[in-house]
């Protein structure tokens, strides 16, 4: 109580008859707060975080706990905002601050300055609660993960400017395969850190393809080791979500190889350095160029087995046939022998012809004349009523619309016929333009023919060629000769002696 009365200058004096003084409720309320103030300015409390709560206002309340007493505390909101681990109820920590009343509850409470997490324990507690979590809603499921392009146009590279990552990453770029980069400067250590690294993301993914800023085709996440703590800020909810949510395939090569972080299992893959993290973004310039001449080798190969393989089967197909001359002695002998016998058959023709002349001779007698003249007097009326102009006309108007509907559907028929033929034209044009070499050579292949003409298909022909001639896509080249080689000496060679 003597301690109460030294922190008044005007403490109240006993009324007459007493010894105690009195206090207002206010008066001993601040005496208390002075006091306790004065005692603990500065302490440091290690606790379990029991309620958390955080109200619009951006100040944060919680309890620190341990097995048999509480102890209310409470973070105002700028300390709260520069607080490197946010609190979460369960966490062990250490909080440091001073201990103050709040005279309108009557309680004491604790007003935190700093907090830290009470040792790697419960950090790596608290971070397998956070990937279990995040882990069941499906952020680290290898379904979602997207592939990561070939070659990249454009890499987008999430760390500071300045420091040996970046360094490390345009080298090794430089020589694999150069390509061009984007940095997004962002702390990677410290309060400021998850939420620059969420915003370096988001903002990437936020670019206009083919825009004025162009937009990368992958994203790197890159940092050097570190400690726990130091690699923290990517544990932080806000990154792995924008990490999982990235429509841009994503690298994270955060810390070195043993280092592991929540980004890690959102990113589509994860490189245990930032130079690795550059060597799975590009291959190698040089291997990428030995294989495609390896390709063009085969391809090569490919096309000139093709044509030697059709040209030895056009050539069995070709000794298949029989020879021209032979495909005309049949018929040849056919005619041979049927001009032989057509003597004989105009002969008996003309005496067949004349057996039946005399039998019909036989039968024009006056009273078959007479009846034949009936007859044909009988039809020769049936066909003048049936020449009759009405007829005639009726006849030829049917005879006009049976002709007219026989030319419509002649050309109708006609021009389907020819369209046929016209497609039919075009397409085996086209085919021929694909299978002919004049094709291969508008994808930039040339012909080199001698001075004959001939093709020429290996070094050494070219060699001994005394003119070139290289045809292209758009003409042919002719290139400069060489004299003829010396004519080879007249000198019979020695004659070679008989064994026998």
């Amino acid at each position: 109580m003597s301690d109460l009365l030294d922190d008044f200058d005007d403490a109240p004096r006993p009324k007459g008859g007493q010894n105690n003084p009195e206090y207002t409720v206010t008066e001993i309320s601040g005496a208390v707060k002075r006091v306790l103030e004065g005692e603990f300015a500065h302490v440091r409390i290690r606790g379990e975080l029991g309620r958390v709560t955080m109200p619009r206002s951006g100040h944060v309340y919680l309890d620190l706990k341990d097995d048999r007493s509480v102890l209310s505390a409470v973070i105002w909101k700028g300390v709260a905002a520069r607080l490197s681990v946010q609190p979460e109820e369960g966490m062990e920590v250490i909080a440091t601050g001073r201990i103050t009343t709040f005279g309108g509850q009557s309680k004491y409470q604790l007003i935190i300055e700093d907090i830290e997490p009470a040792g790697a324990g419960a950090l790596m507690a608290m971070l397998d609660k956070r990937r279990r979590m995040l882990a069941a809603e499906g952020l680290f499921d290898e379904a979602r993960k997207q592939p990561i392009p070939y070659l990249p146009e454009i890499i987008g590279v999430v760390t500071p400017p300045t420091g040996a990552v970046i360094r490390d990453i345009l080298h090794r770029l430089r020589d694999r395969f150069p390509r061009k980069v984007l940095i997004w400067p962002v702390a990677v250590q410290g309060a400021n850190c998850a939420p620059q690294v969420a915003r370096a993301i988001e903002g990437f993914n936020a670019l206009t393809p083919g825009g004025a800023m162009p937009r990368p085709d992958l994203i790197i996440v890159a940092r050097g080791g570190g400690s726990l703590e130091d690699l923290w800020g990517f544990n932080e909810e806000i990154v792995v979500r924008a990490a999982a949510a990235s429509r841009i395939p994503l690298i994270s090569a955060v810390g070195h190889e043993t280092d592991t972080t929540l980004i890690d299992y959102a990113a589509d893959r994860r490189a245990p350095t930032p130079t690795a993290a550059a060597e799975m973004a590009v291959p190698v310039r040089l291997d990428l160029l030995a294989w495609l001449d390896g390709q063009s080798g085969r391809l090569t190969r490919a096309l000139t087995g093709g044509v030697s393989l059709r040209g030895q089967r056009l050539r069995d197909l070709s000794r298949a046939l029989p020879r021209a001359e032979t495909l005309l002695d049949a018929p040849r002998q056919r005619l041979d022998m049927l001009s032989d016998r057509l003597p004989a058959a105009l002969i008996r023709t003309v005496q067949l012809r004349r057996v039946a002349l005399s039998d019909h001779a036989g039968a024009l007698r006056p009273a078959l004349l007479r009846r034949a003249i009936q007859t044909e007097r009988r039809n020769l009326a049936t066909a003048s009523d049936r020449l009759s102009p009405d007829r005639l006309r009726l006849d030829l108007e049917r005879k006009n619309r049976d002709l007219a509907t026989l030319a419509r559907r002649l050309s109708d028929a006609g021009q389907r016929q020819i369209t046929t033929w016209r497609q039919r034209t075009q397409e085996l044009d086209r085919l021929r333009l694909t299978l002919g070499y004049e094709a291969t050579l508008q994808r930039g292949y040339a012909v080199v023919r001698d001075e004959a003409g001939a093709v020429l298909t290996t070094k050494a022909e070219a060699a001994s060629a005394r003119a070139l001639e290289i045809q292209f896509a758009d003409g042919r080249l002719p290139l400069g000769g060489r004299p003829a080689p010396k004519p080879a000496s007249k000198t019979p060679p020695p004659e070679q002696g008989s064994l026998l």
